[in-house]
């Protein structure tokens, strides 16, 4: 991830993160991306692991990344334990997010140094947060909080390689047109090493998208809108059409946001 995100900032363009779920997920992200001929994150949450065990399905998502013929990072979504942080680590995650924002910032500092340790052993690379995305990575009810630029200095300091902030932005389907905090990362602009990261893309405007960008988003993560159209890709009761629907309509999704955020043509 370290790699991509650096090669973003230089050619003006954000790495879409795609959550996966199932290998029909796994094989539409990798469709599209090697359609589009762009480097690609495929992450998977912590709190989505009763339904995807990790030692199930980070097997399927580095054998994707290996036999892709495009760039891919596998990264750990939302780490909020150092057992889980260890096991993506342990079982060939290229990086991990360690997720303390909602923890007091002295705790998530920590949290997230004893992250940095951890994944120096193997050069895996590191995103943090500061600041808190509204509503949880399940949909649930979660205070949103600006991330304050002080915190984010501190953090960036710890020497990670990728900084979610939080902007206004949150979790699932929006409710309403969210007001994001665009002055938030123009103040960031050029005083941090990390590179940006948006949580919470799906349901934003193609505008938006393209403001964010400009002002240095590096990373952009997507899972609603992916899970959303796997779902809803799928009738009958015939297992083997469905899971080529379901590929499909997740490469459909992909592709778009691969081609919003400038990622075409860049593996």
């Amino acid at each position: 991830m370290r790699d991509l995100l650096r090669d973003a900032e230089a050619g003006g363009y954000a790495v879409g993160a795609f959550s996966v779920a199932n290998m029909e997920c796994i094989r539409g992200v990798l469709a599209a991306a090697e359609a589009c001929r762009a480097p690609i994150i495929m992450q998977i949450a912590e709190s989505r692991l009763p339904h995807s065990p990790l030692y199930l399905i980070a097997p399927m998502m580095l054998a994707a990344a290996r036999h892709a013929s495009v760039p891919v990072a596998v990264h750990l979504d939302h780490g909020k334990t150092l057992g889980c942080v260890r096991e993506a680590l342990e079982l060939g995650f290229t990086s991990v997010m360690c997720d303390g924002s909602d923890l007091p910032i002295g705790d998530n500092l920590s949290l997230t140094a004893e992250v940095v340790k951890l994944a120096k052993a193997s050069g895996a690379a590191v995103e943090a947060e500061v600041g808190r995305v509204g509503k949880s990575e399940e949909g649930g009810e979660a205070e949103e909080k600006i991330a304050s630029i002080d915190d984010c200095v501190r953090m960036d300091g710890l020497g990670i390689d990728a900084l979610a902030v939080g902007i206004g932005n949150a979790h699932g389907l929006y409710a309403a047109a969210p007001k994001l905090r665009y002055d938030v990362l123009e103040q960031l602009h050029g005083r941090l090493h990390a590179s940006p990261v948006l949580h919470g893309g799906s349901g934003l405007s193609d505008e938006q998208f393209r403001k964010l960008i400009a002002l240095g988003m590096r990373k952009v993560n997507i899972a609603t809108d992916i899970f959303m159209a796997q779902a809803g890709a799928c009738e009958g009761t015939d297992i083997f059409k469905n899971i080529r629907r379901s590929s499909d309509a997740v490469c459909a999704v992909v592709t778009r946001y691969i081609r919003l955020f400038g990622g075409e043509g860049r593996a």
